[in-house]
């Protein structure tokens, strides 16, 4: 059972989020890092507006997570958003970092992880993102294995991505996911996307055809007594996918540029996606916008089923 934000901790619910609890509607939580380090201004605006309303339209509730100036925000206002998408120098943080964010008073944009975390103790259970970090290619020799994985096996949320990052290792990635007990399920496919892919290569470990069902196991793991977060892999649509042969091209470019200038660490994803975005002229970013919203939808039908 996740513990309940602390009523001593500085938190702030959206007006719209606050209603929402009170009255026991269905919430998905979005995540902010796609919006201070995933795309520039404008444009992360209009894809925030647009997700959002994507989650109204289906009759939930959005409540994009953010750490602003310390206080830990369910929800943003509308000038709270938009102010946001126009910060400079906003911390990424993940769960080595959230509670740093708050107690030095920092804003700070969540990454899966820490999405998770704010999520689950204000009693939110699904989650919206693009994609989920995981095993860095090559971590056999820099052990870079995204804090997104861990939070997966602890924290019981479910969390709908269009699958790993197309930069990772997936095979690797699916695999720690298996080993931590981490349910992986593909809506409406057999087979685990890859991103701006529909398709990886692999098998999905499971599949379901619809947000009731995802929801009913979803419910069957808890009176089991299961706890962790499930991960719902939902494949980008057809028309604004990318093939999975023409991104590895892109991928290896953008990989031998990074190791060539050095890049290590929590730079390595934004470097490698803006190289991406330079290298597609655009393209990815627009099948990124594409993969978030489809996400947002599904997200929103299974935080309904849930509530039903």
């Amino acid at each position: 059972m996740t513990k309940p934000i602390s009523p001593l901790l500085p938190i702030a619910y959206s007006k719209e989020v606050a209603a929402a609890k009170h009255r026991g509607a269905p919430i998905v939580a979005l995540e902010s890092t796609i919006i201070t380090h995933g795309m520039p201004y404008p444009g992360n605006i209009e894809m925030a507006r647009s997700v959002e309303a994507i989650i109204r339209e289906e009759g939930a509730v959005p409540a994009t997570i953010a750490v602003i100036h310390g206080t830990l925000h369910i929800g943003l206002e509308p000038n709270e958003l938009e102010a946001l998408a126009q910060t400079t120098g906003a911390m990424k943080v993940s769960r080595a970092d959230l509670a740093f964010a708050i107690a030095e008073r920092r804003t700070g944009a969540t990454t899966v992880a820490a999405t998770m975390i704010a999520a689950a103790r204000a009693g939110v259970h699904v989650f919206a993102t693009g994609g989920i970090g995981g095993v860095h290619r090559g971590a056999e020799d820099s052990f870079d294995i995204s804090a997104d994985l861990e939070e997966l096996a602890r924290t019981p949320v479910i969390v709908v991505c269009a699958g790993a990052k197309a930069i990772l290792d997936i095979p690797k990635t699916l695999e720690v996911l298996e080993t931590r007990g981490v349910p992986v399920v593909t809506f409406g496919s057999t087979e685990f996307p890859a991103f701006w892919s529909r398709v990886s290569g692999l098998k999905s470990p499971l599949s379901l055809n619809s947000p009731a069902a995802i929801a009913n196991f979803q419910k069957t793991r808890e009176q089991l007594g299961i706890d962790g977060g499930m991960l719902i892999a939902n494949p980008v649509p057809e028309a604004d996918e990318i093939p999975r042969e023409e991104m590895e091209i892109y991928i290896e470019r953008a990989l031998d540029s990074a190791e060539r200038d050095e890049i290590t660490g929590k730079a390595v994803t934004p470097y490698l996606l803006s190289t991406i975005f330079d290298i597609t002229e655009g393209r990815s970013l627009k099948t990124n916008i594409a993969l978030v919203e489809n996400n947002a939808r599904l997200a929103a039908e299974i935080a309904v089923a849930l509530a039903d």
